[in-house]
């Protein structure tokens, strides 16, 4: 057997394949109307007649949500609670704007129908659920025909008995129903009745995609056996049917095998502590990993809270396709329009707005003799026009100014975004290693790390492919959770160990499904706890002195702590391992500095203000201990490496690129 990983990005798709211990590779250009399309066409080169293994990193569920192309969906709640979804938290995330708007709720008034029942918070059973009124609502449902259904019903997550009859009586009109207790078994209901909706929502697009994917696998292997896996995003992979049923987990899913790949290969250079930076065609995804991948269950996309856990990972709308344009006041804006895939930049042939790209390959960073992605030759004949009129809207004296203007901006846009994960939570940059990886990443790495002070820059081999990379490094894993509310002196070990127990079992049973072994299976406890009163709480490993390492991990987030306070556990959490094959990189011993072999060429390149004389090495031919001195521009198949004036590259025993200042 051997396993193909599979990342669709808005402007590539990019194919890993592991056979033995040799790896393969192929980009190609995404295929936005029909992300399937760019991925048959990549598998049609690389499927041949033994098993395979396909992990794929999918961007649907993201686009649908972003562009609110998801399903016609209704909501069942309990009666009473039915704008619970439209009313939310009452936050203003932009306090000072006068005239502040709301985006249209997942699912409008019409569709969202309360049903008489209430569970209270323990469980037990206030008023009934009437047989008569739910025949009634599954006619309304099959009148009004909705698409899909999410039920979330007030205290589900303690008796989830009225949920299930819903679930059941549903089953006629032949559409997904998501039900809260089983996609979120938490309390909050706003989080929870989102978190439902947004599966809702999802689930037909996602359920046709990726069933007409398993059918064209499946019809191009007659002769072998081709599995399916979806990466997921909390950083692991899950069965195709998983990921039909519970499409909200795979919201992050293209991001989060970024951060995985970063943190495997960073891990094995030495460097525990990174800030991973995701720069490709149409945004920059960042993460920080102190020791460990960090999750969280607070995280909010396209506006819609999602409780469920993900790789703790910020966005923004800038990258290599991000469009260049001059706002009603004069000032240059970049992003987060991006230009995709298809026109693209105006170097990609077809374009005719100026893009980040364009800004690189006019400033010489970018070359029209080397191919992106081993195929895509750029096209400088139309470029020189469009920084022309952009320098004249900008009042800019030359159009190398327009368009090292267009780079500074996007780095602005992006050392905003490292800063809200590093700075902003009290974490200092100067502590960590700058992990960069995606197409564009390595064209302002040094810029961006110069502008925080972080010291060290490190860029793995196949940095535009390493997304992935990691849906391929990634073991399956699937999260159990449920709120208990307990207050500390009552959570006796015996207690705690017939509630974790429950979900455990669950658990397992879920991951033989999945085709793990025994042997291959790993249980990790997770506690969620606060003090008394207090509205949210901190989520940390299980161990027997868990009270104690609350204390411990509050004062480490808030700078302060109070063991004399009562503390409550609020949910009991599993996570849950099927573990993978991991790849093994190989490790070469350093030899000789001197990296003449892989030089092509010199070329003029601009670095901020001034143009310097570069030379230009093909990484293909790097070796351990080669060292390369700034000015320089390394190419490479799947990305490129600007290593500015005053910096230095050395190349160590895994063969990443680490740049660090003279």
């Amino acid at each position: 057997m051997f396993r193909i990983g599979i990342d669709t990005g808005g402007t590539f798709t990019d194919f890993i394949v592991l056979d033995g211990r040799q790896i393969r590779t192929l980009k190609l250009l995404s295929t936005p109307s029909n992300p399937a399309l760019a991925i048959f066409q990549g598998l049609q080169d690389l499927l041949d007649e033994r098993d395979c293994d396909v992990r794929h990193g999918s961007t649907v569920a993201t686009n649908a949500l972003l562009e609110r192309k998801g399903a016609a969906t209704a909501l069942i709640t309990t009666a009473g609670f039915e704008d619970v979804l439209e009313i939310g938290r009452q936050n203003r995330p932009r306090i000072y704007y006068l005239y502040p708007s709301r985006p249209d709720p997942l699912v409008p008034a019409r569709l969202r129908f309360g049903i008489s029942e209430r569970v209270l918070f323990d469980g037990s059973v206030l008023v009934p659920l009437k047989a008569a009124d739910l025949r009634s609502l599954v006619e309304v449902l099959r009148r009004a025909r909705i698409q899909s259904v999410a039920v979330c019903l007030l205290f589900s997550f303690a008796n989830p008995a009225h949920e299930k009859q819903i679930g059941r009586a549903l089953r006629n009109l032949k559409v997904p129903v998501s039900l809260s207790h089983v996609i979120l078994p938490e309390y909050r209901e706003y989080e929870r009745t989102s978190t439902t909706v947004v599966n809702a929502y999802l689930a037909p697009i996602m359920s046709r995609y990726l069933g007409d994917l398993e059918r064209r696998l499946q019809k191009k292997g007659k002769r072998r056996s081709v599995s399916l896996r979806i990466m997921q995003s909390n950083g692991g992979t899950v069965g195709a049917r998983s990921a039909m049923r519970e499409p909200v987990r795979t919201i992050l899913s293209g991001p989060a095998g970024g951060v995985v790949g970063a943190w495997e290969v960073a891990r094995l250079a030495g460097f525990p502590n990174i800030l991973s930076f995701d720069m490709g065609g149409t945004s920059t995804d960042v993460s920080l990993c102190e020791g460990e991948i960090r999750i969280t269950s607070e995280s909010v996309i396209a506006n819609c809270p999602i409780g469920v856990p993900v790789i703790d990972i910020h966005t923004v709308g800038a990258g290599g396709g991000s469009v260049a344009r001059i706002d009603e006041g004069g000032a240059l804006r970049v992003g987060p329009e991006s230009a995709g895939a298809d026109p693209g930049p105006i170097c990609y042939g077809k374009g005719d707005r100026v893009t980040v790209t364009d800004a690189n390959l006019y400033l010489g960073k970018l070359d029209t003799g080397y191919p992106l992605g081993g195929r895509l030759y750029l096209d400088d004949s139309r470029i020189d026009p469009a920084f022309r009129a952009l320098a004249c809207r900008m009042g800019a004296a030359m159009p190398a100014v327009a368009a090292q203007g267009v780079v500074d901006v996007a780095n602005a846009n992006m050392e905003a975004a490292l800063r809200v994960i590093s700075v902003e939570r009290g974490y200092d940059p100067r502590e960590f290693t700058l992990v960069t990886f995606g197409g564009a990443g390595g064209l302002h790495a040094v810029e961006l790390a110069a502008s925080l002070s972080i010291p060290r820059i490190l860029i793995p081999q196949n940095p535009g492919l390493l997304s992935a990379l990691g849906v391929l490094l990634s073991d399956s894993v699937q999260d159990f959770s449920r709120t208990v509310m307990l207050p500390s002196e009552e959570a006796v070990p015996a207690e705690m160990e017939r509630r974790y127990g429950q979900l455990e079992q669950q658990a397992l049973e879920s991951m033989r499904s999945e085709g793990f072994p025994p042997a291959r299976i790993r249980l990790e406890r997770w506690i969620d706890m606060r003090y008394r009163g207090q509205s949210y709480e901190l989520s940390l490993p299980y161990s027997r002195h868990f009270a104690r390492d609350f204390h411990g991990r509050h004062e480490r987030r808030y700078g302060y702590a109070d063991p004399s306070r009562e503390s409550e556990v609020v949910t009991l959490r599993v996570r849950v391992r099927g573990l993978s094959e991991k790849i093994r990189i190989p490790k070469e011993r350093p030899g000789h500095p001197d990296p003449g072999q892989a030089l092509l060429k010199e070329k003029r390149v601009r670095f901020g203000k001034r143009s310097f004389r570069s030379r230009v090495y093909e990484r293909a031919k790097l070796r351990a201990g080669h060292r390369i001195a700034g000015p320089a521009l390394i190419f490479e198949y799947s990305a490129t490496t600007a290593v500015p004036p005053g910096y230095e590259v050395r190349v160590d025993a895994y063969r990443n690129l680490l740049i660090h200042k003279r």
